[in-house]
C-alpha cells in the first residue's frame, strides 16, 4: 500500500465508507479491494469509474475527467483493479487479468458503494474499464452507463467486435468517443448495431480525446464537452 500510503488514503472498513458517503463525505479510502477516491457531490448523480488497460485514477486523462464532473454535479467513485495495485507495488508493467475476473472486481465495489439514502450508482469508466461496466450492466443491471472511449474492438483487428453482451444492456448508456479513435470511429460505430444507446462523437478526438493541432481544439475542451453531455444525460434518466 506504500504508494497509496503517500497518497493519504485512509485505511476504513466497507461499512464505514457506505456511512461515510451517506453522510455526504468525500476523500480517499483504502478499503479491502483497493483504493476509492470520491470527488465531487452528487448534485446530479454518482458515477463509479474504472480505469483503462495501461493507467490508473492519477492517468491525466482520468484526473480532467473527474475535475470536470464534479464542477457540473456528478460525483466520481474512482477505483483501481487489483493488477494495477500489483503494477504500483512491483514497479512494473504487467498485462490485466482475464475480463471476467474484473467483472466480479467490480461487482464487489458496487456492493460496496451501494446505499439505500444515496443515489443510485451509474457505472463505466475509461477504455478496458468502461467494457467491464458494461459487462457487469448487462449481466447484473445498472442504473446507467458511462463509456468514456469504449474499445469496441481490439487495436488492429476491427472484426474482433466486444458487443455480444451489448443486446442484454437494458439500462440507459451512453458512449463518448473520439470520431478518430482506433478502437472505434465515426465511420466503425456507423455500422454497428448499438441498441438504444446513445454515442456523442468528440470531433478529431482520439482515444484519449486528443485531437490534431490543425483542428484548432485541444483536450481540455474535448473533456469540458464530454462533461456537459454525461451530466446532462445523467440528468434526464435520474
Amino acid at each position: 500500500m506504500s504508494h497509496y500510503a503517500a497518497q493519504d488514503y485512509e485505511p476504513i472498513t466497507p461499512a464505514l465508507c457506505r456511512e461515510l458517503l451517506a453522510a455526504g463525505q468525500r476523500g480517499r479510502w483504502w478499503l479491502p479491494d483497493g483504493p476509492l477516491e470520491v470527488r465531487g457531490e452528487a448534485r446530479i448523480g454518482r458515477l463509479l469509474m474504472a480505469h483503462g488497460a495501461g493507467s490508473g485514477q492519477d492517468s491525466t486523462f482520468l484526473q480532467r475527467c473527474r475535475d470536470a464532473l464534479a464542477e457540473r454535479g456528478v460525483q466520481t467513485l474512482a477505483i483501481e483493479f487489483a493488477y494495477l495495485q500489483q503494477m504500483r507495488r512491483e514497479a512494473r508493467r504487467r498485462p490485466p487479468p482475464r475480463i471476467d475476473r474484473l467483472v466480479e472486481e467490480l461487482m464487489r465495489w458496487c456492493d460496496t458503494l451501494t446505499h439505500s439514502s444515496l443515489p443510485p450508482l451509474w457505472l463505466g469508466g475509461k477504455s478496458m474499464g468502461g467494457r467491464v461496466a458494461s459487462l457487469l450492466a448487462a449481466r447484473d443491471g445498472a442504473a446507467g452507463l458511462i463509456l468514456c472511449g469504449y474499445p469496441f474492438h481490439p487495436s488492429g483487428k476491427p472484426d474482433s467486435l466486444r458487443l455480444s453482451h451489448w443486446p442484454l444492456i437494458s439500462c440507459p448508456t451512453l458512449v463518448v468517443q473520439g470520431s478518430r479513435d482506433l478502437f472505434g470511429s465515426r465511420e466503425e460505430i456507423a455500422g454497428y448495431d448499438l441498441g438504444g444507446a446513445r454515442v456523442h462523437l468528440l470531433e478529431d478526438g482520439d482515444h484519449d480525446w486528443r485531437p490534431r493541432r490543425t483542428s484548432g481544439r485541444t483536450q481540455a475542451l474535448l473533456i469540458d464537452e464530454a462533461a456537459d453531455v454525461i451530466a446532462a444525460f445523467m440528468a434526464d434518466h435520474a
